[in-house]
C-alpha cells in the first residue's frame, strides 16, 4: 500500500509504466505511476526527471523524439503554445533508458484530450518519430513485476501489459503467468504502433488526419488538436483594460522603488 499504483479504473493523464530492476546477479520487473498535466504556455514538453538530473541519456533520447512526434502530428499549431510536465512518481534513483517513452506519450495524449486511460493494463515500449513502436529489453521481467502486483490486489480478469509487437519473440514467461493467461485471468496486448495502444487504452479511435490539418470528429487527436488550439488562443489573447491598467499600475510601483 505504500507504492501507490491501480490497476482498477481508468484515470486522465495517469498511467502504469512498466520498469525493469538489473542488480547484476538478479532482476525483476516492478510498475511504476507515470503522470502528466498540460496547460497553456511555451515550455513544452517538461520532464521534471531530467530536470532533477535524475534521467540517463537514452532515456533523454525518448523525451526528444517524443517531442518530435507531438510537433509533427499538431503540425498546423507548430510552435505549440503548450507546457507539460512528466514524472516517474515515487521514483527516487533515477530513469534510465527509452522504453517508457510510449507510455509518456499515451499519458500526454489522455492530459490534452481529457480522455482517461486503462489503469488495469501496464505499458512499455519505445516509440521513433512515426509513431511505431520499437521493442525493449527485460520484457519477461517487466510483465511479471505488473502481474504479482495485480496478484496482491486482486486478479480481476481484465488486467494485463501492453508490449511491442516485435518483442513477442522474447516472451518466456513463468509458468504461473502462463497459467493466468491461458484461464483469462491475465491478458498480453501487442502494438505496432502508438496509435493501436491508444485505442486499447483510451477506447476511442487514434483518428485520421483530414483536409486542412484537422482530425475525425471526437478521435483522440481532434479532442488533443481542440485543447491545443485553446492554449493557442490563450497564450495569443489581448488583454483586457484592466488587465493592461494593473500592469501599468504595478510598473509604476516597480519604478518608485
Amino acid at each position: 500500500g505504500e507504492v501507490m499504483i491501480n490497476v482498477t479504473g481508468v484515470q486522465v493523464g495517469q498511467i502504469n509504466g512498466l520498469t525493469h530492476i538489473d542488480l547484476g546477479d538478479m532482476s525483476f520487473g516492478s510498475p511504476v505511476r507515470i503522470s502528466a498535466r498540460c496547460y497553456a504556455g511555451a515550455e513544452g514538453v517538461i520532464n521534471i526527471d531530467r530536470e532533477v538530473a535524475m534521467t540517463g541519456p537514452n532515456h533523454d533520447k525518448g523525451l526528444m523524439i517524443l517531442r518530435s512526434w507531438l510537433s509533427a502530428s499538431f503540425s498546423s499549431l507548430t510552435p505549440l503554445s503548450l507546457t507539460a510536465s512528466l514524472v516517474f512518481e515515487q521514483e527516487y534513483y533515477g530513469v534510465e533508458g527509452d522504453s517508457a517513452s510510449c507510455a509518456e506519450l499515451y499519458a500526454l495524449l489522455s492530459s490534452l484530450s481529457g480522455l482517461p486511460l486503462k489503469q488495469n493494463i501496464a505499458v512499455t515500449g519505445a516509440v521513433n518519430q512515426n509513431g511505431e513502436i520499437l521493442p525493449v529489453g527485460g520484457v519477461n521481467e517487466k510483465i511479471e513485476g505488473f502481474f504479482r502486483t495485480c496478484q496482491t490486489q486482486g486478479l480481476d480478469g481484465t488486467q494485463g501489459a501492453l508490449i511491442p509487437r516485435r518483442n513477442r519473440h522474447h516472451l518466456m514467461l513463468s509458468q504461473e503467468v502462463v497459467d493466468a493467461v491461458t484461464r483469462g485471468q491475465f491478458h498480453i496486448y501487442t502494438a505496432d504502433h502508438a496509435s493501436e495502444g491508444a485505442e486499447l487504452l483510451m477506447g476511442v479511435a487514434f483518428g485520421k488526419e483530414l483536409k486542412g490539418g484537422s482530425y475525425e470528429a471526437q478521435s483522440i487527436l481532434a479532442l488533443a488538436d481542440k485543447t491545443l488550439q485553446a492554449y493557442r488562443h490563450a497564450c495569443h489573447k489581448e488583454p483586457t483594460p484592466s488587465m493592461r491598467h494593473m500592469s501599468h499600475k504595478f510598473q509604476k510601483q516597480l519604478d518608485g522603488k
